[in-house]
């Protein structure tokens, strides 16, 4: 490595109203480094990136890149700079194709003109170098997710960028489209670049990083190279006490079938049946196109069913709308908590309030006194760090943001819970948490449908497991204690 770093951010420091986010961090990045930066939601990490990206200015510290310090105040200087910060959220314009994306900001021009040919040749050259093959003229809003996050990565490459930053870029890829992921690191570590790699997935941490430095609470509290931390040491740095268990112990009782699902069809979703009893975690599971978000939207009624029979505590339902579900006691914790589980200008009290406002009004009038005394204990209860109970959800931590969900369906008080990625993008104490409450579910007797794209988290959790693949039920497993990853990843692709 050169003794000198390609990035040394020093005492950065950054407040917004009513929160410390950032409290003197320090983060050093040499060439051809990947540097993991971890902690739990709301330690600052995304605060952190977002001042190295320009996006955000710090009340005070310094940012020095090969030595020369900077002042970095907005993305397009830090773009100028050598500085790319691919957010979870991709910052691409959806009806403009890939080549124009690429260079939108550094067009190719002839004589006053767009050079189209040039910019689509280049746009071919950099897509050849990342291993994918992308048209450069489709729209990018027809291409799948692991095609879009490589069109970040072409822009980036594009913009002559020395430091890559990548948050959380495998929530949404599949087991093939991460190792495609990991091989355009390795190949971008070769040729001198510096990643910032945000992950919650340890198991991807001791994977494709060379050092981890840990936040919490806005500040530091932990750097080591990669070799010489083990995952519980890693997970005690994040959250701040030991978990001698990734998954709480549970007395698995299951009763009665309380959910019957017969012959459910719509969309993809071909000829599903199932039924969760009470007291129970059903996994549900399988690669992204399987037909498992689909299938917890036909039972929530928010795409209609062609065919099947749903029947809870042996009472047939007629579910054609979200609200026919959650007035017989359904709930859905979607998988997009943001686009589909939260209104996100709006208070997290109000959030709180919106499946529940038959029993939180009378005569037609809200009951805010109501509504805030039980958004207070179900915050006290999920711990849910918010400086006030207006603050607009879109600026909470993502961990915050499912509690909120969460809270919105417990105070329903639902006898079957569909639990859609109940973790994803959230850091291993929220997780840790949010695995205690499906427990408790369970052990009121509630039905539990944990779906789920992490095979640990279906193994540690689920008393039984279905795979799903091509839209059907492939496989039961009944025995989890003796299931492997393996086992279930063969039914996943359409094996035996």
């Amino acid at each position: 490595m050169n003794v000198l770093p390609l990035l040394d951010m020093r005492g950065i420091t950054k407040s917004f109203p009513g929160v410390q986010a950032l409290r003197g961090v320090d983060l050093t990045l040499h060439a051809g480094e990947v540097v993991a930066l971890l902690g739990e939601n709301g330690a600052g990490k995304s605060t952190l990136m977002k001042v190295l990206g320009g996006a955000v200015s710090p009340d005070a510290g310094t940012i020095h890149l090969s030595g020369e310090e900077v002042q970095l105040r907005s993305p397009l200087q830090a773009h100028r700079v050598g500085i790319a910060v691919i957010y979870q959220e991709f910052n691409l314009v959806p009806p403009l194709s890939a080549r124009e994306n690429l260079f939108l900001g550094q067009e190719q021009t002839r004589a006053g003109f767009i050079a189209r040919g040039t910019e689509r040749r280049r746009s071919l050259e950099l897509f050849e170098r990342l291993g994918v093959q992308i048209d450069p003229d489709v729209p990018c809003r027809s291409l799948p997710v692991a095609q879009q996050q490589a069109v970040e990565i072409a822009r980036a490459l594009a913009f002559q960028s020395r430091i890559v930053v990548m948050d959380e870029p495998t929530a949404a890829l599949t087991a093939h489209e991460v190792e495609r992921l990991f091989a355009i690191i390795r190949d971008l570590k070769a040729h001198g670049i510096g990643i910032v790699y945000i992950s919650h997935r340890l198991e991807e941490i001791f994977a494709i990083a060379d050092r981890i430095v840990v936040l919490r609470d806005g500040a530091n509290v932990g750097e080591r190279p990669i070799g010489g931390v083990t995952r519980n040491e890693l997970i005690e740095l994040m959250v701040g006490r030991a978990l001698t268990d990734e998954f709480p112990p549970r007395d698995t009782r299951p009763g009665e079938p309380r959910l019957v699902v017969e012959g459910l069809c719509g969309g993809i979703v071909d000829d599903v049946s199932f039924a969760i009893r009470r007291g129970e975690v059903l996994g549900l599971t399988g690669l992204v196109g399987a037909g498992r978000t689909e299938t917890a939207r036909l039972l929530f009624g928010a795409d209609r069913r062609s065919a099947g029979r749903i029947v809870l505590d042996g009472r047939p339902l007629s579910i054609r709308s979200p609200r026919d579900a959650i007035a017989a006691g359904i709930g859905l914790l979607t998988e997009d908590r943001k686009t589909q589980g939260l209104v996100l200008a709006h208070g997290v009290r109000e959030n709180f309030g919106l499946p529940n406002l038959s029993w939180l009004s009378r005569w037609g009038w809200l009951r805010l006194g109501q509504e805030r005394r039980r958004f207070a204990e179900y915050g006290d209860s999920l711990r849910i760090r918010v400086p006030h109970h207006d603050q607009p959800a879109k600026y909470l931590s993502g961990g915050n943001q499912q509690k909120v969900v969460l809270a919105k369906w417990l105070a329903r008080n639902c006898e079957v819970l569909l639990f859609d990625e109940p973790t994803r993008g959230i850091d291993v104490g929220a997780k840790y948490e949010i695995y205690r409450i499906i427990n408790d579910l369970a052990a009121a007797g509630k039905a539990v449908l944990l779906i789920s794209s992490e095979l640990p988290e279906v193994l540690g959790m689920a008393d039984r497991i279905l795979v799903m693949h091509g839209g059907r039920i492939r496989a039961e497993i009944t025995d989890v204690a003796a299931a492997t990853q393996e086992q279930i990843l063969e039914a996943a692709m359409g094996g035996a």
